[in-house]
């Protein structure tokens, strides 16, 4: 289903949702040729399965240098889209670390994501990054403001999932590209077609056709794959017996 906003979930449930759901975000460096004025650019988003973003800069960009020199940074995902009063919405920062990472499951979780970057990902000058947050400022809302620590952000691992990610992706896309239609359609009220799933953690699973990109959330976690399995087949029959969400 399309998230909704809601009271009842904790401050560090709500910004984790955000950071899943964006696929860019607002990036704040320290610009190294300058007297420490802060620097802004616009990157894209990924995130490890405990909700890590992972980011793939440029050597060659501002951003890009400004890390390699100091790499503490700031990213500011933005949930307010669409909002009559956007400040009403919610947004979160995230504070931390980029740190270089080299390992399989970011990798593949930011192409999938972001497809168009395999065109430049063997590139000398391009970097995959994960950040490592040291703190979380979530903003949703008049009055409901709070610094979250990273213990309350990320999510708990889920090794087995990990380990079956890939497959689970492989499985869906070539042999059940129509249940993923259904996701997007009935269940997320999304248009187009050629939906394919990029992403599955513990919380929900990730969509993209083209350059649109969607979040499902599920009902319970998913920790492995049976799990999967069974949300995946309960959410094919909800789909099938729903109308076009609107």
């Amino acid at each position: 289903m399309a998230d909704q906003p809601n009271p009842t979930r904790s401050p560090g449930e709500l910004a984790r949702r955000l950071i899943r759901a964006a696929d860019r975000a607002s990036l704040a460096s320290i610009q190294r040729d300058s007297d420490s004025w802060p620097y802004c650019s616009l990157v894209l988003n990924a995130c490890a399965l405990d909700a890590s973003p992972i980011l793939h800069l440029s050597d060659l960009a501002e951003h890009g240098k400004n890390l390699k020199r100091d790499p503490r940074m700031s990213l500011l995902y933005d949930g307010t889209g669409g909002l009559d009063q956007p400040l009403t919405g919610a947004r979160v920062t995230v504070m931390g670390r980029a740190v270089p990472t080299t390992g399989d499951g970011d990798i593949a979780r930011y192409l999938a994501r972001h497809p168009s970057a395999k065109d430049y990902a063997g590139f000398a000058d391009f970097h995959f990054y994960r950040v490592e947050v040291a703190r979380a400022h979530l903003v949703a809302g008049f009055g409901r403001i709070h610094w979250i620590e990273p213990t309350d952000l990320l999510a708990a691992p889920a090794p087995a999932l990990g380990e079956a990610e890939a497959g689970i992706i492989e499985h869906m896309n070539q042999d059940h590209a129509g249940a993923l239609g259904l996701y997007a359609r009935n269940l997320l009220g999304r248009q187009g077609e050629g939906w394919q799933m990029t992403g599955i953690d513990a919380e929900g699973l990730d969509l993209r056709a083209g350059g649109s990109v969607a979040r499902l959330w599920f009902e319970r976690p998913v920790l492995g794959a049976e799990d999967a399995r069974a949300e995946l087949v309960r959410l094919a029959k909800l789909a099938r017996h729903t109308g076009p969400a609107r």
